[in-house]
């Protein structure tokens, strides 16, 4: 298993990383941050980030609110094992592993009362519109009322040439970065799988493969329905840098 000092390292190489991929990932995180400043009424939230991978939004909320609890889930071993690394010494964050995807997860979260707040960011646009209503749904039975649901992500309106369009922008931006500092989400995940540090989890994460296919990605309209349906009140965009966006559904 990884130290302390090992693990921070790997998932300050995973920030800039995802950061490559996604130059406005800071000011995200932030957003997320101001939405829940303006609309928490407690002056210790208990707040729920789905998908949270390394913990990378979920310790950000917690150097922005101090007083809160956060409780992280994910599927993969690796991420969560760096996460109970770097982040051990965090008493008010815990991890939980099970993959939103399969039933249990709601029971696997044991929250002592209903949320103030579920969060996620650049992770429900792995799973399909129907594993999505069944998240949605879940998610709004966690809050409680006048709670908030808060997703950032990428989040397309549908349109194949925009979308086109956008890829091409994100492509031209890439090139402008030294090569150095190029590294991507597959050249990291390579780098993981032959640190000997990481082996343990690395092997662990072999005996649990996570199927990331979602052959037909469900649109920004997709989500708002399906949280609406759910029983969402008021869901909308805050904030938009091309087709990334923060989305917010007020219970």
């Amino acid at each position: 298993m990884p130290t302390t000092a090992q693990a921070r390292s790997w998932l300050d190489r995973w920030d800039r990383q995802q950061e490559f991929h996604i130059p406005d990932r800071e000011e995200r995180f932030t957003v997320i941050g101001d939405v829940l400043a303006s609309v928490l009424e407690r002056p210790d939230p208990l707040i729920v980030d789905l998908g949270a991978g390394p913990g990378s939004l979920a310790v950000r909320l917690l150097d922005r609110v101090p007083t809160s609890t956060v409780v992280a889930i994910d599927a993969d071993p690796l991420l969560l094992g760096l996460a109970r690394a770097a982040y051990g010494d965090r008493a008010q964050l815990r991890i939980v592993d099970h993959d939103l995807r399969e039933h249990g997860w709601v029971a696997a979260l044991d929250l002592p009362r209903p949320a103030d707040a579920i969060v996620s960011t650049t992770a429900l646009h792995w799973l399909t519109r129907d594993q999505l209503a069944a998240v949605y749904c879940a998610a709004r039975t966690l809050l409680r009322p006048g709670g908030v649901f808060v997703d950032g992500d990428h989040l397309t309106d549908g349109s194949p040439a925009l979308y086109q369009l956008g890829r091409d922008i994100a492509a031209r931006r890439a090139a402008r970065i030294p090569p150095a500092e190029r590294e991507d989400w597959a050249s990291w995940w390579d780098a993981a799988a032959v640190a000997p540090e990481l082996a343990e989890l690395t092997s662990l994460r072999g005996n649990r493969p996570l199927d990331h296919s979602v052959p037909d990605v469900p649109t920004l309209a997709d989500h708002i329905d399906l949280l609406r349906t759910a029983g969402f009140g008021e869901v909308g965009t805050v904030w938009q840098h091309g087709d990334n966006r923060v989305l917010v559904a007020l219970r």
